[in-house]
C-alpha cells in the first residue's frame, strides 16, 4: 500500500461522553493518552474502514463491539470489575468511534485507570484474607475458567470469590507441603508481585489494548502493534537480532537470564550463566542504569543494540544471596541468530520384521525470513526454505527412506516461505490463490523447477498448525505429495499485511505503531479455503486440543468457508490408496501400544476437568486426588518396566501424567489465549502462575524436551509402514511416487 491511500486530514471536534474518573485514592497511578497515539487511532481506523478484507464502518455498532472487547481483554476472567462498573461507563457503549474520530481518548484511558483501582483493591483484599484461617474441611468447590460467567453482581459476590481463589493458593502450597507461616509470606509477596507488575504497564500498553479491541472486533486476526511491539514482530521474523544473545525473563523485580544463546557474546564472556540477575545497564563507559523492579521490555531495549558497540551489564550472580557480591560483566554485541525458532533434523529409526526404516524428521517452528538482508541483496539471507534445503541435503547423504515436516504448533509466518518451502518437495506449479476485497484471485506459484527431495514424504500438523503451515499442509495433501499425519490444523484461512503507520506522522520522532491487518483470502489450489476447516489430515491422531476454545472455529467473528474455481494444477502422486491400510496398521499398532494408552487416558482425565470446570477447596477431597494420581502414575511406570520388549526411553509427558499431573487443573484455562499476537501485550496479572524455583523451571522443560514424543513416534512409523508398502508394491509406488524412479534404499 503506498503512502497516498489516506489523503483526509484528521478534523478536531467535541469530547466524546465522559464519565465520572476513578476515586482520587488511584490518583497517583491515572494514565493519559498522549497526542500521537489519539493521531494513530484516527489513522488506523480511515485505514481499516477502506482497505480490510471484511470493512466495516467505525459507527455505533463497531463501537458496542469495542466496548465488549476492551473489558475482555481487561477481565476476561471477570476476576476485578463488577456489573455495576460496567453499568458505571455505559454511556460510552456507543461513542468509542466518536472518541477516535474526534481524537480524544480519555475514555478508555479513564476505563483501564478504574480497572487498575480494582486490581489493586482486589490483591489489597487478597493479603488480607491471609491473616485469617482457612476451614478446609467444608465442602465447596472454585470455578476454573470463568470467561463465560457474568459480571459479579456485588462486591459481597466478587470478595467470595477472592475468598475462595486464596483458599486454593494457600491449599495448594499446603498440600506440597509448607508450613503455615511460610505460606503466608509465599502468598503475600506473589500478590505484591502482582500490583507491581499491573504498575509497570504504561500509556502504550494501554492505547494498544484499546486499539487491539477495536482491531479483532473486525475480525481475529487484525491487530494494532504499538511502535515498541512492532520492533518485537520485527525480530522475531528475521530471527535474529543486534545484541549480546542471552534470553531475558522478569521475575520478581529482578531481570534473569533464562538462556544463553551458543556462541554469542554472553556465552564467550565466560562470565554470565543461567539465573544470574541484572541489576544494572550502561552504554560502553556511561555510567549504569539501575534497571531493579523495571519492566522486561524496558531492560531488554538497553541490552539490545547496534552491533560493534559495547554494553555492560551489573550482574549478581544467580547462586549467591541478594547481598552477594556484584559482577561486571562488559560484551561488544553482534548479530545474534535466534536459533531456537529455526528449523531442526533428527533421525527416527524404526525396525519391524527385521528390517529398518530411517525417518529423517524436520521440525520447523516457523516460516522465518529475514526480509531486511534479502532486500538489500544480502545473498546469505536466513530463511526456512534454505535451511530446509539444507537439511534435507545432509538427510540424502545419511540415506533416509522417508522425511516427516513436523509443523506442530507452527503458528504460520511469511507467505513466501510456505510457497517456496512447497517448491522443494513438487516440481513447479499453483501453491496457494489468494482472493482480496474485490474478488480479484491471485494465483501464487512456485516457479523453480527441480526437487530438493523427491522421495516419500509426509507433514505433521496439529490444532497449532496455522496460516503458512496449512497452506504447506494443503498444497503437499492437493497435490498427492505427501501424506498430512495429526489433528484438524487451526484453520486460519486469511492474508495479513503490515501497514506502517507512520508514514502518516508529521515527524519522524512520532511514531504511530503498525497494523497488522487482513487484506485477502487464502485458497487451496483444489479450490477449497483453509479458512475455518483447517486442514484435514489423511490418518488421524488422537486430538488433544479443546476444539470448542482453541482455533479459528473459536472465534465469534471468523470469516466463512468458502470454495472458488480451482486452480490448473497436475497431481505428482495418488495416495489414496495407501491411506487406508496405513490408517488400519495405525489403529492395530496403537491399540496395543501402552503409551498410546496412557495418552488416551490422559486425554479422557483432561477433557473431564474441562467439563467440570471446578476444583475441591476440601483438603481431604484433594488429597484423595492427588493419591489417586500417584497411585496411577506408579501403576503406568511398573506397567512400562514390567512390558514385554518396552523400550527405554522416558514415557511422554502428557497432560495427567506424573511430571505434569499437578497443572492438569489448569488445562481448563481456554486455548486461544495463548495464541496472541507475538509482542502484543495483553492484561496477563500472573494469576495462573506458580510460584517455582527458575532452576526447577528450567530443570522440568529441559525433560519435556528430551521426554520420548509418542505423536512424533507413531507419526514415524506410519512413514516406515509406508515405505515398506511402496517397496513391496511396484504398481501402488508408481501410482503414489511417480517422482520415483524406481524404489528407493534397500
Amino acid at each position: 500500500m503506498s503512502a497516498h491511500v489516506v489523503t483526509a486530514q484528521p478534523e478536531k471536534a467535541a469530547a466524546a461522553a465522559s464519565v465520572p474518573s476513578a476515586s482520587a485514592s488511584a490518583s497517583s497511578l491515572q494514565m493519559k493518552p498522549i497526542a500521537a497515539q489519539t493521531q494513530a487511532a484516527l489513522w488506523a481506523s480511515r485505514v481499516l474502514g477502506r482497505y480490510h478484507y471484511k470493512a466495516v464502518p467505525l459507527d455505533d455498532a463497531m463501537s458496542a463491539k469495542i466496548f465488549d472487547n476492551y473489558f475482555e481483554t481487561l477481565d476476561s476472567e471477570k476476576l476485578y470489575f463488577v456489573q455495576a462498573d460496567i453499568d458505571r461507563f455505559a454511556p460510552l457503549r456507543t461513542k468509542f468511534d466518536d472518541a477516535i474520530n474526534n481524537e480524544d481518548l480519555t475514555s478508555p484511558f479513564q476505563i483501564y485507570n478504574l480497572y487498575q483501582q480494582r486490581f489493586a483493591d482486589r490483591m489489597t483484599y487478597a493479603r488480607e484474607l491471609l491473616k485469617t484461617k482457612f476451614d478446609f474441611s467444608a465442602d465447596e468447590t472454585l470455578q476454573l475458567d470463568r470467561e463465560k460467567s457474568p459480571w459479579a453482581k456485588s462486591e459481597d459476590e466478587i470478595r467470595d470469590l477472592w475468598r475462595k481463589r486464596v483458599k486454593n493458593d494457600w491449599l495448594r502450597l499446603k498440600l506440597a507441603g509448607k508450613e503455615d507461616k511460610a505460606i503466608r509470606e509465599t502468598l503475600d509477596k506473589r500478590y505484591e508481585n502482582y500490583i507491581s507488575r499491573v504498575k509497570k504497564l504504561n500509556n502504550e500498553d494501554v492505547f494498544q489494548m484499546f486499539m487491539n479491541s477495536y482491531a479483532t472486533a473486525i475480525e481475529p486476526h487484525t491487530n494494532y502493534l504499538g511502535p515498541r511491539s512492532a520492533d518485537n514482530f520485527d525480530i522475531a521474523m528475521r530471527l535474529s537480532l543486534e545484541g549480546i544473545g542471552a534470553v531475558l525473563q522478569s521475575r520478581e523485580d529482578y531481570t534473569i537470564i533464562r538462556e544463553i544463546v551458543p556462541g554469542s557474546p554472553a556465552d564467550k564472556s565466560g562470565k554470565l550463566k543461567v539465573g544470574d540477575r541484572i541489576v544494572g545497564v550502561a552504554q560502553g563507559n556511561a555510567p549504569f542504569t539501575d534497571v531493579l523492579g523495571w519492566r522486561l521490555d524496558d531492560v531488554v531495549a538497553l541490552v539490545r543494540g547496534e552491533k560493534g558497540s559495547t554494553v555492560r551489564l551489573d550482574v549478581i550472580p544467580g547462586d549467591g544471596g541478594q547481598d552477594a557480591k556484584h559482577v561486571t560483566v562488559s560484551m561488544v554485541r553482534k548479530k545474534i541468530s535466534m536459533e531456537e525458532q529455526a528449523a531442526k533434523k533428527s533421525i527416527i529409526k524404526v525396525k519391524e520384521g527385521g528390517v529398518e526404516r530411517r525417518i529423517g524428521v524436520i521440525s520447523l517452528p516457523t516460516f522465518y525470513q529475514d526480509f531486511e538482508a534479502r532486500r538489500k541483496g544480502d545473498k546469505d539471507f536466513r530463511s526456512a526454505t534454505r535451511d530446509v534445503a539444507r537439511i534435507l541435503g545432509e538427510l540424502k547423504k545419511e540415506k533416509v527412506d522417508n522425511v516427516l515436516i513436523d509443523l506442530r504448533n507452527n503458528g504460520g509466518g511469511s507467505l513466501i516461505e510456505a510457497i517456496e518451502l512447497t517448491g522443494l518437495f513438487i516440481d513447479k506449479g499453483p501453491v496457494v490463490m489468494q482472493r482480496t476485497a474485490e474478488g480479484r484471485v491471485e494465483v501464487e506459484s512456485d516457479t523453480t523447477p527441480g526437487l530438493a527431495w523427491d522421495g516419500p514424504m509426509g507433514v505433521l500438523i496439529n490444532r497449532g498448525s496455522a496460516s503458512a503451515s496449512e497452506i504447506f499442509a494443503a498444497a503437499i495433501q492437493d497435490y498427492g505429495r505427501g501424506l498430512v499425519i495429526g489433528e484438524p490444523s487451526f484453520g486460519k484461512g486469511t492474508v495479513q499485511t503490515l501497514i506502517d503507520l507512520d508514514r502518516f506522522s508529521q515527524s519522524d520522532k512520532v511514531r504511530y505503531g503498525e497494523l497488522k491487518m487482513t487484506i485477502a483470502q487464502f485458497f487451496r489450489i483444489n479450490g477449497g479455503t483453509t479458512q475455518l476447516r483447517g486442514v484435514s489430515p489423511d490418518i488421524k491422531l488422537p486430538v488433544l486440543s479443546d476444539v470448542e476454545n482453541f482455533g479459528e472455529s473459536s472465534y465469534d467473528n471468523a470469516l466463512p468457508w468458502v470454495a472458488i474455481k480451482p486452480a490448473t494444477y497436475l497431481p505428482a502422486g495418488d495416495l489414496k490408496e495407501l491411506v487406508g491400510p496405513l490408517q488400519k496398521r495405525h489403529d492395530a499398532r496403537i491399540a496395543k501400544d501402552k503409551e498410546f494408552q496412557f495418552l488416551q487416558e490422559d486425554i479422557a482425565e483432561v477433557m473431564r476437568l474441562r467439563k467440570e470446570n471446578a476444583i475441591s477447596l476440601n483438603e481431604t477431597v484433594r488429597r484423595k486426588e492427588r493419591d489417586a494420581q500417584d497411585a496411577r502414575a506408579k501403576l503406568r511406570e511398573a506397567r512400562l518396566a514390567g512390558g514385554s520388549g518396552a523400550e527405554t526411553d522416558e514415557p511422554a509427558r502428557a497432560p495427567g501424567s506424573k511430571e505434569a499431573r499437578g497443572k492438569v487443573p489448569e488445562a481448563t484455562k481456554p486455548g486461544k489465549s495463548v495464541v496472541a499476537l507475538r509482542g502484543s501485550p495483553r492484561q496477563d496479572d500472573g494469576l495462573q502462575a506458580d510460584e517455582r524455583n527458575l532452576q526447577a523451571e528450567l530443570a522440568a522443560e529441559k525433560a519435556a524436551k528430551d521426554a520420548k514424543d509418542v505423536l512424533l513416534q507413531e507419526a514415524a512409523n506410519i512413514l516406515a509402514d509406508e515405505v515398506g508398502m511402496l517397496k513391496t508394491d511396484t504398481r501402488m509406488a508408481s501410482r503414489a511416487m511417480p517422482y520415483m524412479a524406481s524404489p528407493r534404499g534397500n
